[in-house]
């Protein structure tokens, strides 16, 4: 197996703690007929316990093994996979170059452990190659790799040949990509040292979708129409959702990301404190065939902070032209984001500063850089009782309805008064009253 393994040539860039390179380095031992059969078994134990716990993680199930492969290959980012992620493979000497390693990764994909078995009498390898899994929360594991794994796991158990082999991993990049960008919807960052970031996957994102808010027709129109857009290759602006707090305005965003993951959408959330990687994250980002939306949820300034400025170079206006993959959504309760005091206002107090005009444009302009802005407000008090019973009907709550609206008023009054989310809060409150 570990010839097989170091014959690789755009998937070989493996680590030695990586577990193929570990299960092919303690098999080659025993073909080799040189080993300690009770350091061998050891090893193998290590290996197939680190395979046990990758399928926990992801809730790999049947054969794990061919999870694992499969898993491989989608997360190894290479110059072939980045060059055929979303998009049809292209003819050229790179395929040349990796034909042999597809007839390579063929051959361990389709290993045959029994004989390895027998020659040392254990049974870990008909354990992980028929493996039941025992039913986890869809929370204690990233479900939106694991479908994806386990469905081209399958797929490639299916492969006549090396041919075939390559066709479905192809058609796999072309429909999601390659490596974390491929497989996750939304990423969050972690800073890390020497003032450095990287990308944190977000696992098992809400799975809203627009219907699930109720209204807010025209407001899921636009957001819908500058998506569709941007995902299509045409020109697109960055969007702000501003209004009363618990509108939906997250919810709308998740939901598009939602809608339009299979199309290459990504979300690459965001927080203020982060801005100042906005141009190491965009240069990250830029040449990768997806479609990413940085997603700054809650966004507001203070008088003093001077965050936005990160921002407004980033919308426009800076040195470097924002790449037609990338676009900026953003939520506030604030119209202008910015706080703006009285003393902003008051033009004969402007002894600090002589262009005090200036400075108050320069910070009640940054609204301006979004090309779409779009207001969630509050919804009338008829409004409220229409959400309040459709999400009773979808949740299968059949109270009276007079009842049904009397309480739900009464909610209100003492739950931050009327917004879809405290329609929602009190639509929980009564199932977990049942």
């Amino acid at each position: 197996m570990y010839d097989k393994i170091s014959r690789l040539l755009m998937f070989g860039d493996l680590s030695e703690e990586s577990i193929l390179y570990q299960m092919g380095n303690v098999i080659d031992k025993v073909e080799s007929g040189d080993y300690n059969k009770r350091e061998v078994t050891k090893d193998i134990n290590a290996v197939s316990k680190r395979l046990l716990m990758l399928a926990t993680d992801y809730g790999f199930d049947d054969n794990l093994w061919h999870n694992y492969i499969a898993f491989y290959i989608i997360t190894n980012e290479n110059p072939f996979s980045l060059v055929t992620e979303k998009t049809d493979v292209k003819p050229g000497s790179v395929n040349y170059l990796v034909e042999n390693d597809f007839k390579l990764l063929k051959e361990l994909f389709d290993y045959d452990f029994s004989p390895l078995e027998k020659e040392l009498g254990i049974g870990s390898f008909s354990v992980f190659t028929n493996y039941s899994a025992v039913h986890k929360n869809e929370q204690m594991y990233n479900r939106n790799v694991s479908e994806k794994v386990r469905t081209l796991s399958k797929a490639l158990e299916a492969a006549a040949d090396e041919k075939e082999f390559f066709n479905v991993i192809t058609d796999f990049y072309k429909s999601y990509g390659v490596g974390m960008f491929g497989l996750n919807k939304a990423f969050r960052l972690e800073e890390v040292g020497n003032n450095d970031i990287k990308f944190v996957p977000i696992n098992n994102m809400d799975e809203v979708v627009l219907d699930d808010l109720i209204g807010y027709e025209y407001q899921k129109q636009q957001l819908v129409e500058n998506t569709e857009s941007f995902v299509a290759g045409k020109k697109a602006n960055n969007v702000l959702l501003f209004g009363d707090s618990g509108t939906g305005k997250s919810t709308s965003i998740k939901a598009i990301v939602n809608q339009y993951y299979n199309d290459g959408l990504r979300m690459i959330e965001i927080y203020k404190h982060q801005f100042k990687y906005l141009s190491k994250i965009i240069a990250t980002i830029k040449n990768r065939n997806y479609k990413f939306i940085i997603y700054m949820d809650d966004l507001s300034f203070e008088e003093h902070e001077i965050e936005y400025k990160f921002l407004k170079a980033v919308i426009e206006g800076g040195v470097e032209t924002r790449p037609d993959n990338i676009l900026i959504y953003a939520t506030s309760n604030r119209r202008h984001l910015i706080k703006e005091t009285w003393n902003d206002r008051n033009d004969q107090d402007n002894t600090n500063d002589r262009h005090h005009s200036d400075t108050v444009e320069e910070k009640l302009s940054l609204v301006n850089r979004f090309g779409v802005t779009i207001c969630y407000s509050k919804p009338m008090p008829k409004e409220y009782v229409v959400i309040v019973t459709e999400l009773a009907k979808r949740a299968g709550i059949t109270m009276d309805e007079e009842q049904l609206i009397a309480e739900a008023k009464q909610w209100e009054l003492s739950h931050g008064g009327i917004s879809g989310r405290t329609a929602q809060q009190f639509i929980n409150h009564l199932l977990g009253q049942n």
